[in-house]
């Protein structure tokens, strides 16, 4: 299996730059910056969490939320390019989660809404999460009604 996570740090730098893009408030310019210290950031954070064999081992640990408190690598990189926690607020969906595991990202906006994959890669051998309690799986056991999946791919 690959090391790296390059991908997968590029599937969720993407996916939170382009939700400040569509807002329109932060040029083009702004967003290079806050992607590059978003990827340094992420980079950093996961280093000795990055478990290809066992993709779902730490992902609790790197899944990145915003549950009314912003994440503090969002907000760290944010403050590269100037923008406050407010402004941050105003630009961000209130509730998100976004899990970068090793062969896939997804996130979900809202606590009830559904997950969605950015990303998905096939590792080189079959990984079973056959018994395995994810951060996304947990999320998954409180609700009262079926979700509804519906799956957005990214491959590269």
């Amino acid at each position: 299996p690959r090391g790296d996570m390059l991908p997968e740090i590029a599937a969720a730098v993407g996916f939170v730059s382009g939700l400040l893009r569509t807002r329109g408030c932060v040029s083009e310019q702004q967003l290079q910056v806050f992607s590059g210290a978003l990827r340094e950031a992420l980079a950093e954070h996961y280093k000795h969490h990055w478990f290809p064999e066992k993709p779902f081992k730490g992902s609790g640990y790197r899944c990145i939320r915003i549950n009314h408190k912003m994440d503090p690598i969002i907000s760290k990189a944010a403050s590269q390019i100037g923008l406050s926690l407010p402004q941050l607020y105003q630009l961000l969906p209130s509730e998100l989660t976004l899990w970068v595991d090793p062969y896939e990202v997804s996130y979900r906006i809202g606590e009830d809404g559904s997950i969605c994959v950015l990303y998905e890669a096939t590792a080189a051998k079959p990984v079973s999460s056959y018994g395995m309690l994810t951060c996304k799986n947990q999320m998954m056991l409180g609700r009262t009604s079926p979700s509804k999946n519906y799956i957005m791919t990214v491959s590269s």
